[in-house]
């Protein structure tokens, strides 16, 4: 009777476990059809790139700062998948500094993405990129599904930094599987301090045999245990282990770890070690995976800023260091803000004091980047300032082809001063501007009413700078201001219809030659004519934006021998004229003057001033005083030069006021080459002569 009941018992125990077992499953299932899923925005860092995120759309949400210039954004309105989603967000207007929600859409790769400034941050210029993207307000399309978990394309730190736990390998379903260090290839470089792994598989045994032991940790750093046995982690701040205590100097790093054989650590190959990059127990990473550069897109420049710019900074003693600083704060701001490619903006910087000194040229660094690392390695040099010499030291020494100098780009120099120059700048700055150079002045912490006396060369600013409009000259009240000049100054120095030094003498020109070949010249006669053309043509800057060519021959009729828009080079132009065959006729200056208005200056470039060379051997058979006019009230400066039997009354008719300047004559044609160097001369005293207001 008792083992009866006691199996009752047994029966009712068990029959309320199944209950309750069922009970709380039911429950649970009941909850499960319940509980409606909910979206999760995931978070990103500013320095999360759009390339490193696989899904095509997604929303994310974007922490405060993204407007910090380290955050390169690439494009305008559609960027390169190398930006920073967030950084584009702000550059776009979807968000302000303060971050926000955003809807990421990627698209197709685009043929060329356009630098812009726009609510605070500076997106650079980019030839080509594989992928884009654009930026919308997180507003999800209808029957769109967004992830709330984003996919990467690389173990990379990015979606550790996003908040998530990025799982590189599968745990083996094997039980009996244990880990063991893996091979390089099997393991990609991954942020230590952020990473999150799981167990790794077994590797064959080839991989296996080729394991490492393990590195020694650096002083004061504790291993991170993978599962895969001990690994060495290197921060930004031990690499730079001059200011660490432990570690005396960079060149001491084998101080702090072992070296491998055959591994070279030395700090001088900034590529091999990259900062914040874990190494692995099972083998080096190698090289070409930690160099810097290997996916950074190269900005070529944004093309409508192509000026070849250099800064005279202020050396002086009088400055100080903090003030230095400031000074070079401001360089790096312009080099930030300027889009620095070679088929954009190129900038160099000199330092003057008691004398100047090149700190780099045209050439030396090719992106805003490398540009703002050298600014900030400058050192104060010292002594007087003295503004003069080193504007000189600028015109004869920086603007040459050696440096950089690029021929086709308008020279600009930007001179800041703090206070006065301790010497005189007119005259230096004269040359430099009939050299063809821009020179804009800043000004800062000018002389008060009681440091006027003070000043060697008062008004020194307006003797200097291109046109005395306020155009070239800034004034700044403190050097603590000085970083609101940074737009005024990059929107004017890229403004090449207003950088007025640029056209010179020799740039700026529409040069029409118009030639007697009539038949009392004669053949050998006629090409020494046209050696004196070619001879003044050479003095010229000539392509399709400096100086352009055209020739005319005329006898009784007129023939266009090319126009301005025909050649581009000087080579071209003095093969052309090596070309032009002698025609012999009668001489009707007049009807030559008037085709060459309508067929040759008709075309000229309004900005071009235009010089006409008229070369004849004898009187005209029409009139040319009617003809004359015409040209001089359209503004053709007209050169005559006369040989042999010319009559020196035409040639004073047809030539520009004053004609002792612009009519020349000569006995032989043979002696026509010593005019050359008088024709240009008088023709850059005319140009220079022009009022500077």
């Amino acid at each position: 009777m008792g083992i009866v009941v006691h199996t009752m018992k047994a029966s009712v125990i068990e029959l309320f476990l199944v209950l309750l077992v069922t009970g709380v499953h039911s429950n649970k299932e009941m909850t499960k059809k319940n509980k409606r899923p909910r979206f999760t925005v995931p978070q990103i860092n500013c320095d999360v790139k759009a390339g490193k995120i696989i899904n095509p759309e997604f929303i994310v949400k974007c922490p405060a700062g993204c407007q910090d210039p380290k955050y390169h954004v690439y494009g305008t309105d559609v960027y390169a998948s190398y930006s920073s989603v967030c950084g584009a967000a702000v550059h776009s207007g979807v968000v302000g500094n303060s971050g926000g929600k955003i809807l990421v859409q990627k698209v197709a790769g685009q043929s060329g993405y356009k630098g812009s400034y726009s609510n605070g941050v500076q997106s650079l210029s980019l030839p080509r990129w594989r992928e884009s993207f654009i930026i919308s307000e997180s507003k999800p399309q209808k029957g769109g599904t967004y992830p709330s978990t984003l996919t990467y394309s690389s173990a990379k730190s990015a979606a550790v930094r996003a908040g998530e736990t990025t799982k590189v390998y599968q745990k083996p379903s094997d039980p009996g599987t244990t880990s063991q260090p893996v091979t390089p290839t099997q393991v990609p470089v991954t942020t230590a301090a952020e990473a999150t792994h799981t167990a790794l598989p077994r590797p064959s045994p080839s991989a296996a045999s080729t394991a490492r032991s393990p590195v020694p940790q650096p002083v004061g750093h504790r291993s991170r245990e993978m599962g895969l046995g001990p690994t060495t982690t290197y921060t930004s701040s031990q690499v730079n282990t001059h200011d660490k205590p432990g570690i005396q100097r960079q060149d001491s790093l084998e101080a702090a770890f072992q070296k491998p054989p055959g591994v070279d650590i030395s700090l001088g190959h900034t590529d091999l070690w990259k900062p914040g990059s874990v190494l692995l127990d099972a083998g080096y990473v190698p090289k070409e995976e930690f160099s810097t550069h290997s996916l950074e897109p190269v900005s070529q420049g944004d093309p409508n800023c192509k000026v070849d710019l250099s800064f005279l900074i202020d050396g002086s003693s009088s400055i100080g260091k903090r003030r230095f600083q400031l000074q070079k704060q401001f360089l790096a701001d312009v080099a930030q803000t300027l889009d620095i490619g070679p088929a954009g903006p190129l900038m160099g910087v000199v330092q003057y004091g008691d004398s100047p000194a090149t700190q780099f040229n045209l050439k030396t660094h090719m992106n805003s980047r490398d540009l703002k690392t050298a600014i900030e390695k400058i050192t104060l040099r010292g002594g007087q300032s003295n503004v003069g010499r080193a504007i000189s030291f600028v015109n004869k020494n920086f603007f040459s082809k050696v440096n950089g100098n690029r021929g086709g780009a308008p020279n600009v120099a930007v001179v800041l001063v703090d206070g006065w120059p301790t010497d005189r700048v007119e005259e230096a700055a004269r040359l430099a501007r009939e050299s063809g150079i821009n020179i804009f002045f800043i000004t800062v912490d000018g002389a008060v009413e009681s440091e006027k006396h003070y000043v060697m060369e008062p008004n020194f600013a307006n003797k200097a700078v291109c046109r005395t409009n306020g155009f070239y000259s800034l004034n700044v009240q403190s050097w603590f201001a000085l970083h609101k000049t940074v737009q005024p100054l990059v929107k004017r120095v890229c403004d090449s219809e207003r950088l007025a030094c640029s056209k010179t003498c020799l740039n700026s020109a529409d040069v029409g030659f118009v030639i007697d070949g009539s038949s009392s010249v004669g053949t050998g006669n006629f090409r020494t004519v046209l050696q004196f053309v070619a001879n003044l043509s050479r003095e010229f800057e000539i392509s399709d934006t400096d100086t352009r060519v055209g020739a005319v021959q005329y006898t009784y009729e007129q023939r266009l021998e090319f126009g301005f828009e025909k050649y581009s080079t000087k080579a071209d132009i003095l093969n052309a004229i090596k070309r032009v065959g002698y025609w012999s006729g009668g001489t009707s200056t007049g009807a030559a003057i008037n085709f060459a208005l309508e067929q040759l200056f008709k075309k000229s470039k309004p900005s071009k001033r235009k010089l006409m060379i008229l070369i004849t051997d004898g009187r005209s058979y029409d009139d040319i005083r009617v003809p004359a006019m015409a040209a001089h009230r359209k503004g053709v400066i007209t050169y005559a030069i006369g040989v042999a039997w010319a009559a020196q009354d035409e040639l004073e008719v047809i030539a520009t006021y004053p004609a002792r300047d612009h009519s020349f004559f000569m006995d032989e044609f043979d002696n026509l080459y010593r005019l050359v160097p008088t024709i240009i001369q008088n023709i850059c005293t005319e140009f220079n002569s022009q009022p500077r207001n």
